[in-house]
């Protein structure tokens, strides 16, 4: 009701006008990680509320994927905010229990945590001067003071004064930044601070802070060790930080895509067309014979596995399942796609106001206790289990494939710029500045190092070592 209005009638024009214009037809990014047609999107532009943070974590995916990942945790911090999910071996998570403006979005979305720390964040003291990073941004307009225009200290200000961004050398082929602006500006403000490099790392280790808590919020508190998991970078700013949040949450290897401030246009565009069908059914699995109301009568014997109970419950799921089904393919077809099925449905234990999302297989009861246990610490398999709704996912992938690069003989001291010095923990240190368009697969090298290209700079702190695979990656291992 809010959102139609607005954004249907501004697809709706957005549409006639390429058809008009162009043979192709228009798709737009949903927040579950699918495109869909405009029609549809200006029908339902709820399902688009964070269509573009979507985008970075399919394209995260799709990056672990030839890289041969498994788990990963995508970090994505552009100028405003950090977007932050965590994808393990089943893939990007789904959830039904998002919250915009406070609002809960009840359609499915990918499960992404969002925080106010971004290269625009604004730095600020309060009254007791205690400083704080954000969540108030500079934006687009004034932007940060390095920029020309803004007056206030941000995150990317504080990078600037630390060394690790480069003046001389432009941001996005045509930004320069001014340091002598940034620094006129970071001396006017610091306050009690002892210097204007005292004043940078602060800021940085408060937005990093911030990061580390939402890294934290998608794996520890959800029963995940980030030992186990590989953290891949990009947005404009991610490369900055990634390093140094790692080294602080434990994760061993650090990932920065080629490209990475583009990866989430790059994920929009191969991105599967999908649609999501769900259903409330409602269905008790007791685990007490004499409390059997709407599910079909399961034995209590003893030797009756787990497994057994789940077929028994697909079963009766099944005229569910393919009705969703049957509708997804008339739509598919009337668009002239073809697509597989996906199954899966919300369980939860009877009296719980929440619910876990477990694929449709014979193993989904024991699957739910697992997921319940790795999320919360503790599982009943003994107690009531509900099946609140079941979903049915239509996908037809059109993937984009990426060149793999051969090795060269190349060494990677051709690619230095130029050496500067870099403060890493208050400390002045010199530091090689490589030109990432000059690097080759197989090159090696170890932090202190700075990496420039056209959309983000990546810093590699001492101790760190980096790598260069095949697909143009940057593998550091921290």
């Amino acid at each position: 009701a809010y959102l139609v209005p607005k954004v249907g009638s501004y697809v709706q024009r957005l549409e006639s006008t390429i058809e008009s214009q162009h043979p192709g037809k228009l798709y737009v990014m949903q927040s579950s990680g699918g495109i869909i047609s405009g029609k549809l999107a200006s029908k339902e532009p709820v399902r688009t509320v964070l269509s573009g943070p979507a985008g970075g974590v399919i394209g995260a995916h799709r990056v672990a994927q030839r890289a041969g990942l498994e788990q990963i945790i995508s970090f994505d911090m552009g100028g405003t905010s950090t977007d932050v999910s965590l994808i393990d071996s089943r893939g990007p998570q789904i959830t039904t229990e998002s919250r915009i403006s406070e609002i809960p979005i009840s359609v499915p979305m990918l499960d992404i945590h969002t925080v106010g720390a971004g290269g625009g964040s604004l730095a600020w003291f309060d009254r007791g001067e205690l400083l704080h990073v954000g969540p108030q941004s500079a934006g687009a307009e004034p932007g940060p003071i390095c920029y020309g225009r803004g007056e206030q200290p941000t995150v990317t200000d504080a990078n600037l004064v630390l060394g690790r961004l480069n003046p001389e050398l432009a941001l996005a082929g045509s930004v320069r930044l001014d340091e002598d602006r940034t620094r006129r500006f970071m001396e006017k403000t610091r306050k009690h601070t002892a210097s204007a490099e005292k004043f940078a790392a602060g800021i940085v280790r408060l937005a990093e802070a911030e990061m580390e808590k939402a890294i934290r919020l998608v794996s520890v508190e959800r029963g995940y060790d980030p030992r186990e998991f590989t953290l891949i970078a990009f947005g404009g700013a991610g490369p900055l930080h990634a390093c140094s949040l790692s080294r602080a949450l434990g994760i061993p290897q650090v990932l920065v895509p080629a490209m990475p401030g583009a990866l989430s246009a790059l994920g929009i565009i191969g991105a599967d067309v999908v649609r999501d069908h769900s259903r409330t059914v409602m269905v008790l699995v007791s685990a007490n014979a004499a409390d059997h109301r709407d599910f079909k009568r399961l034995s209590k014997d003893a030797k009756k596995s787990t497994s057994s109970d789940s077929n028994v419950l697909l079963d009766s799921l099944e005229a569910h399942f393919l009705e969703l089904e049957a509708k997804g393919a008339r739509e598919f077809h009337n668009e002239g796609l073809n697509g597989c099925a996906i199954r899966s449905a919300d369980l939860r234990y009877a009296g719980q106001g929440y619910e876990i999302n477990v694929p449709a297989s014979s193993a989904m009861l024991q699957t739910f206790h697992e997921a319940h246990r790795t999320r919360y610490g503790q599982a009943d398999e003994s107690a009531n289990v509900e099946v609140v709704n079941v979903r049915v996912r239509i996908a037809a992938s059109d993937p984009i494939e990426t060149p793999r690069l051969a090795a060269t003989e190349k060494d990677c001291s051709q690619a230095v710029i130029k050496e500067k010095k870099v403060m890493f923990a208050d400390e002045w240190m010199p530091t090689p500045v490589f030109d990432r368009s000059l690097l080759t697969p197989r090159n090696c090298f170890a932090g202190p190092a700075i990496v420039h290209e056209y959309s983000a700079t990546t810093v590699v702190p001492p101790g760190c070592r980096v790598q260069v695979d095949e697909c143009s990656n940057l593998v550091i291992q921290v």
